[in-house]
């Protein structure tokens, strides 16, 4: 990270190595189109690069990225509606559903990831954070501006709808 903070290139490279994967897989979560969602990465390294050196703390970095990359999305969604006044699709954040034990279910990756598209996307949003991204409940709450009771029982409920999906999936 001091590399970085430094404009060591080769370190920026290795931290877009490391995170890449992660970013656009949290940013397909929240933006349909995957070139769309490209478009956004590329917008979150840049933010990100532009301002590493406000960075203080190696540790504060997986939330810190992560609420660049929550605000291009939000972005690009003020972007979208903006040019399409017309259009009848919500995009935005609402209370999200319940939990249950998804673990076990988590194994199957492909299931998994059904699972997540067909939540809303306040729900898809907490899950890949706090699963898929093993953020903390504290630094999920840094992401979504939220405090971390929210962020629980939040999480309680989006679990509890994932659940719902991938038993209604099992159920022949």
């Amino acid at each position: 990270m001091l590399r970085c903070r430094r404009r060591d290139l080769a370190a920026w490279d290795e931290l877009v190595a490391a995170w890449n994967d992660r970013l656009f897989y949290f940013l397909r979560q929240l933006i349909d189109h995957e070139h769309d969602a490209a478009n956004v990465l590329q917008e979150v390294w840049l933010a990100a690069f532009r301002n590493i050196g406000g960075l203080r703390h190696d540790t504060h970095f997986a939330p810190w990225i992560y609420i660049i990359a929550r605000r291009a999305a939000m972005k690009y969604y003020r972007g979208r509606f903006a040019r399409d006044e017309t259009t009848s699709t919500e995009v935005a954040l609402h209370e999200p559903g319940s939990d249950v034990d998804v673990q076990r279910d988590f194994d199957n990756a492909e299931l998994v990831h059904y699972g997540l598209g067909r939540l809303p996307l306040a729900e898809r949003e907490l899950l890949t954070l706090h699963f898929l991204d093993d953020l903390s409940i504290a630094e999920i709450a840094t992401v979504l501006e939220i405090p971390g009771g929210t962020v629980k029982s939040r999480l309680w409920k989006a679990r509890q709808s994932l659940r719902r999906i991938l038993d209604e999936e099992a159920t022949p």
